[in-house]
C-alpha cells in the first residue's frame, strides 16, 4: 500500500509511524479514533468502516464539508490560496475573519488557509476559543488538491463525530478496533500543554483514556492500541498492555539544529492478554 499523506499539516502527525502502527492493528469491521487529527491512520488503513472523532469542531465541520461537497469544497478552499494571501497583513485579516466568523463552511475554508499559511502548521486556540497561531512566512503554500480528493473519496465509508473521546469507546463494539492519539503526555514534568482545541487534556484525562482501553479489551473483547510518548508516566498508565517502543524524530524546536529524536510508545490492550492479565 502507498503512504498517502494527509492534506493538513500536523504537529505529532502519525504519517512517518503509519508502518509500526499498521503491523499492531489487528482485523476488524471499523476502526475508530477517538483523536482522529489529520487523520494519516485512517489514509493508510484498509478497514470496511471509520468512526473519525475528534473535539476540535473546526477539523470536523471540515470533514464533513468535504465529504459532502468535494469538488465544491476543494474549488472554494483554492481560491484563498493565491499570492496576494501569502502575506503578513493579509494572513492576520483573514485569522481575525476566521475568529469572528460563526458560519461553520466559512470557518471550514480558512481553518485549511490558515493551516497550511500559519507557522509549523501549528492548530492552537487561546483561553477564549480564538485561533492565535502566527503567520508562517512560507514562499508558496501548497494547496494539497490531490490530497483532499483522496480524503473525500476515502471518506465515504466514515462517519464523523464532535465529542468526548468517552463517548466515541461508548460506540465500540465486539468486531471493532480503537486506536487513540491523543495528547502527548509532556516529555518533562515542566514541558507546557498547549491547547489546540480549547479544551485541556491533563493527566486525569490520560489516565481516564487507559482505563476506558483496559475496560474495553478485559470486559468488552476491544482491542485498542494508543500511541504517546515514552515516558515513566505512560509505562505507570499503560502497564497492561503490550508495549513498543520507537525513536521519532520530532519537531520540538524552533531551531533546526535542536530537533532530535523521542522516544514514542505504542500501547496495544490486547483483549486476550488482560484477560489473563487479570
Amino acid at each position: 500500500m502507498k503512504k498517502q499523506r494527509a492534506f493538513l499539516k500536523w504537529a505529532g502527525g502519525k504519517y512517518t509511524l503509519v508502518e509500526p502502527i499498521r503491523q499492531l492493528l489487528p482485523a476488524g469491521d471499523k476502526l475508530i479514533e477517538p483523536f482522529v487529527g489529520a487523520g494519516s491512520v485512517f489514509l493508510n488503513t484498509d478497514y470496511d468502516k471509520y468512526l473519525l472523532n475528534d473535539i476540535n469542531a473546526d477539523l470536523i465541520n471540515l470533514y464533513k464539508f468535504l465529504k459532502r461537497r468535494p469538488k465544491t469544497y476543494i474549488e472554494d478552499a483554492r481560491k484563498l490560496f493565491v499570492p496576494g494571501n501569502n502575506q503578513e497583513q493579509a494572513y492576520y485579516a483573514l485569522r481575525k475573519a476566521f475568529n469572528a466568523s460563526t458560519d461553520t463552511y466559512e470557518r471550514s475554508l480558512l481553518f485549511l488557509y490558515l493551516n497550511r499559511h500559519g507557522y509549523n502548521g501549528l492548530c492552537r486556540y487561546n483561553s477564549r476559543g480564538l485561533f492565535n497561531v502566527p503567520f508562517g512566512r512560507y514562499r508558496a503554500p501548497y494547496f494539497p488538491a490531490a490530497e483532499l480528493e483522496f480524503f473525500a473519496e476515502k471518506a465515504k465509508k466514515a462517519t464523523f463525530t464532535c465529542e468526548p473521546f468517552q463517548n466515541s469507546f461508548r460506540r465500540a463494539r465486539r468486531g471493532h478496533v480503537v486506536y487513540c492519539d491523543p495528547p502527548y503526555l509532556p516529555l518533562s514534568p515542566t514541558a507546557n500543554f498547549t491547547s489546540y482545541s480549547g479544551n485541556g487534556f491533563g493527566l486525569d484525562e490520560q489516565l481516564l483514556l487507559a482505563q476506558k482501553s483496559i475496560q474495553a479489551a478485559k470486559k468488552r473483547g476491544i482491542p485498542v492500541l494508543i500511541s504517546n510518548h515514552d515516558t515513566e508516566t505512560a509505562r505507570l498508565f499503560y502497564e497492561a498492555a503490550e508495549l513498543t517502543t520507537l525513536q521519532v524524530h520530532r519537531f520540538i524546536s524552533q531551531n533546526g539544529a535542536n530537533r532530535k529524536k523521542v522516544g514514542e510508545l505504542l500501547a496495544y490492550f490486547a483483549p486476550t492478554l488482560i484477560a489473563q492479565a487479570k
